[in-house]
């Protein structure tokens, strides 16, 4: 098994399952830029007082240490930062965030996720993208980079647990150690991450302590691959939501040759191993409930090969009728998705393989 797919999503990146349900066209939309001059964005969440907030993995530059990864070399900046939208107006509330660029992928990985506990401060992970051992070159950031992090109002930071040190010492997925922190949602005592390189879903205790909800297994390929020794591909766990019904919600993007059909989102009750819920895509990059129950799953890049395709979001309503919500080729490399109380949908959009400076939100309403 390989996990560099994992590695690369940071450039992007009781119910039953259905594989389609009945899909209808489109509706008109507006599509409003409300964020500009990101720096690769990409998780999104609404805060107490109700702005906008966006994380930014940071700019592809090298002014730290470099540490030799399965490919290319890791290198450590402080560019990573948290955007808000309030009131009109756009600023950065937190910068000097730890970030990775990798010079061979030319990706770069940090802030992934947000997400708020009650009134409190946020909870942001900071992806990696190798093995976690790897990050002993980075000298004194090797304790700061594939972390979740409890981030004040004021802009102060401080290290909440450390995810890779879990995979290093569990990898409870099998393969080559390898973790990648990404998705979080925060609940009133614990919170719960995504580890995209470790293909596993954990929870993070009030103390500190990391442990296993669920591991996600690879899936066979439907049709050959294109390297006789890889049969299968990997589920790589995106984003974590509570549904309606409280249970988890994982999103996939699955792992090369990226087949069309292999994605899946599952439903994850602790104890038990996670269930198919829906299928059929491509690669889910996040997922979000809107207020009357609908699932809104956004992918990355709807069609292949790679990852050069507009990304798509669809609807999925409770009694399971698909709803694409087409863009054409305004979602380009999207990594975020969010649904406000009024339906609205917020993407962050040009959240991988663009330039500093060139992402941005786009709120849609339909």
């Amino acid at each position: 098994m390989t996990r560099t797919t994992a590695r690369n999503i940071a450039t992007l990146f009781g119910l039953s399952f259905s594989l389609a349900g009945l899909v209808t066209p489109a509706q008109a939309q507006t599509i409003t830029p409300v964020m500009s001059g990101l720096d690769s964005p990409r998780g999104l969440a609404f805060g107490p007082e109700g702005g906008l907030y966006v994380t930014e993995a940071g700019v592809p530059v090298n002014s730290g240490n470099c540490v030799v990864v399965a490919l290319g070399m890791n290198c450590y900046s402080e560019t990573g930062s948290v955007t808000r939208l309030y009131d009109g107006v756009q600023e950065r509330v937190a910068t000097g965030l730890p970030s990775v660029y990798n010079t061979i992928r030319r990706d770069v990985v940090g802030p992934n996720d947000i997400s708020f506990q009650g009134r409190g401060g946020a909870y942001i992970t900071l992806g990696w993208g190798g093995a976690p051992a790897a990050r002993e070159g980075l000298d004194t950031a090797r304790s700061l980079i594939g972390t979740l992090i409890a981030l004040q109002p004021s802009g102060h930071w401080r290290v909440d647990a450390d995810i890779s040190d879990f995979e290093d010492a569990n990898n409870p997925a099998g393969g080559p150690k390898d973790s990648n922190p990404y998705g979080v949602v925060a609940t009133a005592g614990d919170r719960y991450v995504t580890d995209a390189g470790g293909n596993s879903l954990l929870r993070v205790a009030a103390n500190g302590r990391v442990s296993l909800v669920a591991s996600f297994a690879a899936l066979p390929l439907a049709s050959p691959p294109p390297l006789p020794a890889s049969q299968t591909a990997e589920a790589v766990p995106t984003e974590v939501v509570i549904g309606p019904d409280g249970a988890f919600y994982v999103s996939t993007l699955t792992g090369a040759p990226f087949e069309n059909g292999l994605a899946n989102v599952y439903r994850v009750v602790p104890g038990q191993a996670p269930a198919p819920y829906q299928g059929g895509f491509r690669t889910i990059i996040d997922i979000d409930f809107g207020p009357d129950g609908s699932l809104y799953v956004l992918e990355h890049s709807a069609t292949g090969p790679g990852f050069a395709a507009p990304g798509k979001i669809t609807r999925i309503t409770p009694d399971n009728v698909r709803h694409v919500i087409n863009t054409g080729t305004t979602l380009m490399r999207p990594t975020a998705i969010l649904v406000g109380e009024d339906d609205a949908i917020y993407v962050s959009n040009k959240g991988a393989g663009f330039a500093a400076g060139l992402g941005e939100v786009l709120k849609i309403v339909q």
